[in-house]
């Protein structure tokens, strides 16, 4: 079984559209969408904000249904100037920034006995490269960060991508790495930049969303019959 989690509500819709025998299960004051995209079993669940809810969604994925592959899909924050509005994002590897306990004598970002990066899968992370060469897409890698903060402000963007040299940033991602490591269940994880330096005054972020939502499910889903 494959799971799919999405930090977009919105992109639950599109993938149901896609899938059939669908049922629908309520575990946790959320619902996990189960069903068959061509011969290929998934459940499909929104995440919600944050990295609690995403440990939550990866760990019942695993448990619950059995999944031995997780795709994640989300948008993040660029943190690097070469990444632009709508650009597909890669995770090569994901780290928690907020985590600091650095009065103890560890680094910001390590936590003892669980470490600090967690990596992504190289066979998925090969696949999706495929499936962009595909759809004629441009797929980047890199490093992405996570915490339970909305990142606005340039000097902590900044910050975070010295302290860890990652190129986004994101609410989500590494918790649910941490998850699958722990489990030893691969996961990949997609990221569409929704925040960047070049935005500009008439940005239309609904647009943006449901054109972005089109792109990402359609990938996963190749992902999905690829696998």
């Amino acid at each position: 079984m494959i799971g799919i989690i999405v930090s977009r509500n919105e992109e639950i819709s599109p993938f149901l559209d896609k899938m059939r025998s669908v049922k629908t299960h309520f575990i946790g004051s959320n619902q996990y969408h189960e069903g068959l995209f061509g011969d290929k079993k998934i459940v499909v669940v929104h995440s919600r904000f944050g990295k609690v809810n995403a440990a939550i969604r990866a760990t019942i994925l695993i448990e619950r249904f059995g999944a031995k592959t997780i795709l994640f899909n989300g948008v993040a924050g660029a943190l690097n100037k070469s990444l632009h509005i709508g650009d597909l994002v890669c995770a090569t590897s994901l780290i928690q920034h907020d985590v600091d306990i650095e009065a103890l004598g560890y680094a910001v970002g390590f936590i003892p006995e669980t470490g600090d990066f967690f990596a992504t899968d190289p066979f998925l992370n090969g696949l999706a490269e495929s499936v962009a060469i595909e759809r004629g897409l441009k797929l980047k890698k890199g490093i992405v960060a996570t915490g339970d903060q909305f990142i606005a402000d340039d000097a902590k963007k900044a910050q975070i991508a010295e302290r860890y040299k990652a190129v986004a940033v994101e609410m989500e991602g590494a918790a649910a790495a941490c998850v699958c490591s722990a489990f030893g269940v691969p996961i990949f994880v997609l990221r569409t930049i929704s925040d960047a330096a070049d935005m500009d005054a008439g940005f239309n972020f609904d647009a943006f969303l449901e054109s972005s939502v089109v792109i990402s499910t359609g990938f996963t889903l190749d992902m999905v019959a690829k696998l």
